[in-house]
């Protein structure tokens, strides 16, 4: 446990001034206390590296293992079309999600606003630059997604541990990992999730590589067959599921505010969405050549590999990335609750993680009502994170800069690679419409059929969701 000075401390970035002077000097003076010993070195950090090694380690954890299942579900060539194009996307929206950011800490600067002790976060963006209803429909759409993000990662772990030790079933596995998920209430924020994101970011590029070489190892499974797309709610479910993937940065607004220099994170998404591009694209496009339509069958791809020592890696090593992703989606829903209840000031860890724990048991909850690895992930997309991520973050851009004044005025001008601002609302407007019809519309629609279907055959609260039937005893005659 850290000492109550150096907790208060690890919650507060350096302030966002207007000078370079004054920022170089903060982040100096950030280095110098990350690197004052070797605890610190390993707990508090702030740099851009730390932000590219939080966004591409929350970007892909669990959703690696369902990536070949959505390629069964779309064919190869719409399988790495759609990762591409939301790759893309989502890269974007989460450079418009920074601008904002930018745009309302300078604001709020220049009224002399201090945000010691106070983690900013996407709602508050919205309502400092478009009002309290705006705030009012950012806070329902992060905290629902963020919320089922964290039950997915419960029902991971669950499904994940079962292909090592089938002697207990998903749900009490589900039991045991959501107190073991619930200690993440003692890492204050995202300036201490240092080592954590490394760790997790190699674990998962493991994870990947060990899925692309297994499946080529191991061959064609005998009369493989590659019949997606064969229907269009196969294909609009496993569209959203990618729709999903690369819309994991509704914790953006948080990850910059634990930056030493905010400003720096304006390309860094993109950057991790490159990387994470050599982990996704291999490890599904192997496992659909290798398994083809046995895929359908089967959303946790772990299922379909022989056990090995290389296999039980992957699967221990995806169990701690997915402890690390729960801490990455719960801790925004930490701080809200702590502001909620009037904590977030409060410089005692232990006092903070006490207040925090209400917010795993609504999660513990969801994720044994739902144990549904693989069709959950593409609901939640459709519903949640097509607008959190992508309609959201790209009408707010669109209505912030909608007057002359504000774009002439603004803290963070159009990208050297679309200096226009027509251009921006163009591609906003693409980006609204796309998603809203595309992916909520047709994933909507697609995903809750194939939610519903999985309802209709385990049933709720189901005990192990996809395990293979027990044998049964011979009879005695």
């Amino acid at each position: 446990m850290i000492p109550n000075k150096q907790a208060e401390e690890a919650i507060v970035p350096g302030e966002m001034k207007g000078t370079n002077e004054q920022e170089q000097g903060e982040e100096e003076a950030g280095v110098d206390q990350s690197m004052s010993g070797f605890k610190n070195f390993l707990w508090h950090g702030g740099s851009a590296y730390d932000a590219w090694f939080s966004c591409a380690s929350n970007q892909v954890a669990q959703v690696l293992l369902t990536l070949p299942y959505s390629f069964s579900q779309l064919g190869m060539l719409s399988g790495v079309i759609l990762q591409v194009f939301y790759g893309l996307l989502g890269s974007w929206t989460a450079y418009l999600i920074s601008v904002l950011y930018v745009e309302y800490r300078a604001r709020k600067e220049k009224e002399n606003v201090s945000f010691k002790n106070h983690v900013i976060q996407w709602f508050e963006v919205l309502d400092g630059l478009l009002g309290p209803h705006w705030k009012a429909v950012g806070l329902a759409f992060n905290c629902t997604f963020l919320l089922f993000g964290s039950v997915i990662q419960l029902i991971a772990c669950a499904s994940n541990i079962y292909y090592i030790n089938d002697h207990l079933d998903k749900r009490t596995w589900t039991y045991i990992f959501g107190a073991c998920c619930a200690t993440t209430v003692f890492i204050p924020s995202f300036h201490n999730y240092r080592i954590w994101s490394f760790l997790g970011l190699a674990m998962t590029t493991y994870t990947a590589w060990y899925l692309a070489i297994a499946a080529l190892v191991h061959g064609q499974v005998e009369g493989v067959v590659h019949s997606g797309p064969k229907k269009l709610v196969l294909y609009f479910t496993g569209a959203t599921n990618i729709l999903y993937t690369f819309g994991g940065h509704a914790v953006t607004v948080e990850i910059m505010h634990a930056m030493w220099r905010p400003r720096k994170f304006k390309y860094i998404y993109l950057f991790a969405t490159l990387y994470v591009f050599t982990l996704t694209l291999p490890s599904a496009a192997a496992m659909y050549w290798a398994f083809g339509d046995q895929l359908l069958n089967h959303s946790n791809a772990f299922s379909l590999l022989p056990r090995t020592r290389f296999r039980d890696a992957a699967v221990i090593l995806m169990l701690i990335h997915q402890f690390i992703t729960f801490g990455f989606a719960c801790t925004p829903l930490y701080f809200v609750w702590e502001k909620v209840v009037g904590m977030h000031d409060t410089k005692s860890i232990c006092l903070r993680a006490l207040a925090r724990l209400p917010v795993v048991i609504p999660i513990w909850f969801l994720a044994i009502i739902f144990p549904f690895f693989g069709p959950i992930n593409s609901a939640v997309g459709a519903l949640l994170v097509s607008f959190t991520v992508y309609i959201i973050p790209a009408l707010a851009h669109m209505l912030t800069y909608r007057k002359a004044s504000a774009r002439q005025n603004a803290a963070e001008k159009p990208p050297f690679f679309l200096p226009s601002w027509t251009a921006m609302y163009i591609v906003n407007i693409f980006i609204v419409v796309w998603v809203f019809v595309v992916g909520f519309g047709f994933g909507g629609w697609a995903s809750m059929t194939n939610f519903i279907k999985q309802v209709d055959t385990f049933g709720l609260f189901a005990k192990c969701y996809q395990c293979k039937p027990a044998p049964s005893l011979p009879h005695n005659h």
